[in-house]
C-alpha cells in the first residue's frame, strides 16, 4: 500500500498543480487595525485575464461577498489588450470603488489606460499613476505608484492619516527613501505559481528579490505580497492557490 501510495504521488500533485489549484480560491484576513478598524480593503492582482469569464465572475462574486469599503488591484489586468473590454466589463460588477495601479503587462500589452481610468472612475475609484486620493473623509489614504521608475515618483505620505501604498514591484518596497506607509500592498510575484513545501518558490520574476509571497517588514513599512489571481507563462500552481486577501485597516 505504501509503495502504490508513493507511485502515485507525483501524479495526484500533477494533477492537483494542472486542474485544481489555478483557480481554488482562497481568501485570506489579516486585521492590522489599531483598534476599531475604520475601513476593510480587499486586495486582488495579477488577473492576467485570457478569456475565462466564469473563473473572473467568481472572483467578482467573491470580492462582493466580502463587502469591502475599497478594493486595491496591484496590476496586470491583462497580457493581450483584445481582453481588456470584458476584463472591465466584469470588474465593473464590484460594488466597491477600485483604485489600481499597472503592472508590466498592462504596459506591454498596450492596455488602454484611458478606459481603465473612466472603467474604476465611474464605481468611485482611480487608476492611479503616480497619484493620491484620499478615502473615508481622509482617515485613509490611497498612493498609487507606476512601475516605469527605478525610484518611485510619488507623492509624499499625507500626514494624520493611515497611508495605503499601492506597487507592482515587490522589490521596490526596498527604495521608497525616508517615507514610510502603514501598508505597502503588491502583485506580480504569483508566489512563484509553483511552490515546494520547506523550501519555496522554484523561480519568481525580476522585481521580487526575497518578497515571495505573504507579509514582510521593509524600508518603506509592512509589504503584503499577493501571489495573484491568474497565471502566466503556464496554467499550473503547486501549493500556491490565487488568493484574495481582506485587510480590516
Amino acid at each position: 500500500m505504501l509503495g502504490a501510495a508513493l507511485a502515485a504521488a507525483p501524479f495526484a500533485a500533477c494533477a492537483d498543480a494542472a486542474w485544481l489549484e489555478p483557480q481554488w480560491l482562497k481568501v485570506r484576513h489579516l486585521n492590522l487595525s489599531r483598534g476599531k478598524p475604520i475601513a476593510r480593503l480587499v486586495h486582488i492582482t495579477d488577473i492576467h485575464h485570457k478569456g475565462d469569464v466564469p473563473y473572473l465572475e467568481s472572483v467578482v462574486r467573491q470580492v462582493n461577498a466580502l463587502s469591502p469599503d475599497a478594493v486595491c488591484f496591484t496590476g496586470d489586468i491583462i497580457e493581450q489588450a483584445q481582453f481588456l473590454p470584458e476584463a472591465l466589463k466584469i470588474m465593473a460588477r464590484i460594488k466597491a470603488p477600485i483604485f489600481g495601479v499597472p503592472g508590466n503587462h498592462d504596459y506591454w500589452g498596450a492596455a488602454n489606460f484611458g478606459d481603465i481610468q473612466r472603467s474604476f472612475a465611474k464605481g468611485g475609484g482611480s487608476w492611479m499613476l503616480d497619484s493620491q486620493r484620499g478615502i473615508l473623509g481622509g482617515k485613509l489614504v490611497l498612493t498609487g505608484a507606476t512601475c516605469l521608475h527605478g525610484q518611485p515618483n510619488i507623492p509624499p505620505p499625507a500626514a494624520d492619516a493611515r497611508n495605503i501604498l499601492l506597487i507592482h514591484y515587490p522589490l521596490m518596497a526596498d527604495r521608497l527613501g525616508p517615507h514610510r506607509y502603514d501598508l505597502i500592498l503588491a502583485g506580480h510575484s504569483h508566489g512563484g505559481q509553483v511552490r515546494i513545501p520547506f523550501y519555496g518558490a522554484i523561480v519568481v520574476p525580476y522585481w521580487v528579490g526575497r518578497y515571495e509571497m505573504g507579509m514582510f517588514q521593509t524600508p518603506g513599512g509592512p509589504l503584503y505580497v499577493n501571489p495573484g489571481i491568474g497565471w502566466l507563462e503556464s496554467p499550473v500552481r503547486f501549493c500556491c492557490r490565487p488568493e484574495i486577501t481582506v485587510f480590516d485597516v
